[in-house]
C-alpha cells in the first residue's frame, strides 16, 4: 500500500522476504520513491527504490487530511502544494534542505544527496516483529 504525493514521490510499504543463515521471514519495510521527473536538477544523487507493480498507490487524500488536521481543504492542497514548490526551488539552487513527515521520517537533501530516514516508531508499528531486520535494510 502507498500514497503518492503529486510532483514528489510515492511513500509506500513493501512486504520483502529476508533471508538469514537458519530462518527465513517476511518483513515490512517503508520505502520513498523520488518522482525525479518532477523535481527536475539532474545533479541530484539518491538510492532509487523501485517499486513493484502491483502495489496499491493512492493520491494523498486531501480531503482526510483536511479532516485530521482542522485545516479547510483549499488551505490544505495550498499548502502542500507551495511546500513541495519550495522544496522543487530549494533543490534547484542545491540547498540543503530537510522536510520531516510526522510519524513517518525525514526527507533530506544535503551535498546533493537526496535521503528519507524513516522514524524508528514508523518501522515497529508495520507490526514487524523483525523491526532490527528492517532498519538495517532502510
Amino acid at each position: 500500500q502507498g500514497v503518492q504525493v503529486e510532483r514528489l514521490g510515492v511513500f509506500a510499504v513493501l512486504k520483502e522476504p529476508f533471508h538469514g543463515k537458519d530462518y527465513s521471514i517476511s518483513v515490512r519495510r517503508p520505502v520513498f520513491q523520488l518522482d525525479i521527473s518532477a523535481v527536475g536538477p539532474q545533479h541530484i544523487s539518491y538510492h532509487d527504490e523501485i517499486i513493484p507493480d502491483g502495489v496499491e498507490i493512492e493520491p494523498l487524500n486531501y480531503r482526510q487530511l483536511s479532516q485530521a488536521t482542522g485545516i479547510s481543504l483549499i488551505e490544505v492542497q495550498r499548502c502542500v502544494q507551495e511546500t513541495i514548490l519550495m522544496f522543487h526551488h530549494l533543490l534547484r539552487d542545491k540547498e540543503d534542505v530537510s522536510f520531516a513527515f510526522k510519524n513517518i521520517g525525514v526527507l533530506t537533501y544535503e551535498d546533493e544527496f537526496l535521503c528519507t530516514r524513516f522514524y524508528f516508531s514508523c518501522i515497529t508499528e508495520l507490526g514487524n516483529e523483525a523491526h532490527l531486520i528492517v532498519l538495517l535494510q532502510t
